[in-house]
Formats: C-alpha cells, structure tokens, sequence
C-alpha cells in the first residue's frame, strides 16, 4: 500500500461507521443487507460506506446472485499493519538510544550534591543572605 494508499485507508477508518462496518469484515464476508441489519443505519449509506471502504482499497466486493458480498483485502490489512510497525520501530530505537545514551548512564553528571543547593536551603550557594 503506498503512502498515498494510506492516507485514503486511514481516513477511511477515520469515520466511526466505516470503521465498525471495516471490523464487522473482519469476521468474514458479508453483503450489504447483512451490515444493514447490524447497524443503526441505512442500507444506501451502508453502500456509500462501503465505497468508501473500497476506493480506499481496504475491500473489496464480488458478486453472489443479485447480491454483493463485501470482504476485507488482506493485503491492505498487511500494509497498515507495515505502516504502524514502522512507527513502533521508530520508538524502540528511540527508547534504545536514549537508554543506552551517557546521560541516561549517569555520566557527564556532577555527583550528587556537587553544585546543587543542600536540602532546606532555599538561595543558591553563591548569594549570600542580606
């Protein structure tokens, strides 16, 4: 899925309806009627839903009889899930780094209580009380 794939899925996704009806596939096909049934909407705007869904390229439809049955495309669903990991990637290598950084190590730090005003002292220890 490219990045401009994406974008279109994930706004897709965006809405709460497309979203449920986009879980509901995740099931196993359904048609129309059978979304409908299940949801506190329409059958057209199931339809414009699902279209939605579609040109995002996150299902797809065949025909069976005079009905379409809508299914969700594995391969979009791999490629969103390619698209988050990388975003996790991104953070674990950031944790890592920062973890493994001299800071995070201690060093570079003055030791404890060297330059540091001692507890209750209330002015730093260069100004003298007037």
């Amino acid at each position: 899925m490219e990045t401009y794939q994406q974008q279109q899925a994930l706004q897709a996704l965006g809405d709460p309806t497309r979203r449920e009806i986009f879980e509901r596939l995740t099931d196993g096909p359904l048609a129309v009627g059978e979304l409908a049934e299940e949801l506190p909407v329409s059958r057209p705007a199931v339809s414009q839903h699902l279209k939605v869904l579609k040109a995002a390229g996150l299902v797809f439809d065949r025909a069976s009889g005079t009905r379409r049955v809508y299914q969700v495309d594995p391969a979009a669903v791999a490629a969103l899930r390619e698209y988050f990991d990388s975003f996790w990637g991104q953070a674990l290598a950031s944790f890592r780094a920062a973890a493994e950084s001299p800071r995070a190590a201690g060093e570079g730090q003055p030791p404890a209580g060297e330059g540091q005003p001692a507890a209750g002292d209330s002015q730093p220890p260069d100004q003298e009380e007037r």
